[in-house]
């Protein structure tokens, strides 16, 4: 990685500490961007760390490719995986529900996700895309850094909804949540990128307990939470890297 510079935002937050204490440890520099332009001198040598308006403006500056999840890829899972019903609508659509329902939005983070029992009250479009599903309780939850389809980093992130994280290698449902994570990525990852966040859970209500997939997220746009910061770096390395480096298995996930 000699050469590579992890650009990150000019507001700190943990996880962008971390992430620059793992890159500096391996050799690989750290910048800040504190004010624009972006140096174009970077280009071909620059990674991102951030949110997705920062990100996209570093991306489109320096053609670094941006891995992200494909909206359909949560409900198009089968129901072993995702626990309840899961689909892909629209917010005209979650505006007119009659009944409680999870509403988020299939990308980026244009409101808030939750139940809402006749969609969320914010001002875009009917069109926007956004996934519907049945709310259930989640007494777990936790975030998978997913690299090459396997689990390469992983800490619980909340209990009953409550952020309280904790690593997963000290957990007495480590081994639980890692065969759950095995048996999903064996069936779904080929439809995720290389690099990327999986967030599972354990549901407990309504219905028996079992296992689910919370929601795929960006590597470069996520909380590390307790997990190894040099294993996390890896897989945002590989999520916001030079178009150069983009396998071709990785294209369709390019989102610049």
């Amino acid at each position: 990685m000699t050469g590579r510079v992890l650009l990150l935002p000019p507001g700190p937050t943990a996880t962008a500490g971390r992430l620059a204490e793992a890159a500096t440890a391996r050799g690989v520099g750290v910048r800040t961007l504190h004010r624009r332009p972006v140096p174009s001198g970077l280009r071909g040598r620059a990674h991102v760390y951030g949110g997705g308006a920062f990100a996209s403006e570093v991306a489109a500056e320096l053609d670094v490719a941006l891995l992200a999840p494909g909206p359909g890829w949560l409900p198009g899972l089968p129901a072993e995986f995702t626990g309840r019903r899961v689909r892909l609508g629209t917010l005209g659509e979650a505006r007119g529900l009659d009944a409680p329902t999870f509403v988020k939005p299939a990308c980026g983070k244009g409101f808030p996700p939750g139940v809402y029992g006749q969609g969320p009250p914010h001002a875009l479009p009917d069109s926007t895309p956004v996934l519907l599903a049945d709310p259930v309780t989640f007494a777990g939850e936790y975030r998978l850094h997913v690299l090459d389809g396997a689990v390469h980093a992983a800490s619980r992130y909340a209990v009953h909804g409550v952020l309280d994280a904790a690593p997963l290698d000290v957990l007495p449902e480590r081994a639980a949540v890692e065969d759950f994570a095995a048996e999903l990525l064996a069936h779904a990852a080929p439809g995720l990128p290389s690099a990327v966040v999986v967030d599972v859970g354990l549901i407990t209500s309504p219905g028996p307990p079992r296992h689910a997939v919370v929601e795929a997220n960006e590597a470069w746009f996520s909380n590390c939470y307790a997990a190894p910061p040099d294993r996390v770096l890896d897989v945002v390395l590989r999520a916001a890297a030079p178009r150069g480096d983009l396998a071709r298995r990785d294209v369709p996930f390019a989102r610049i």
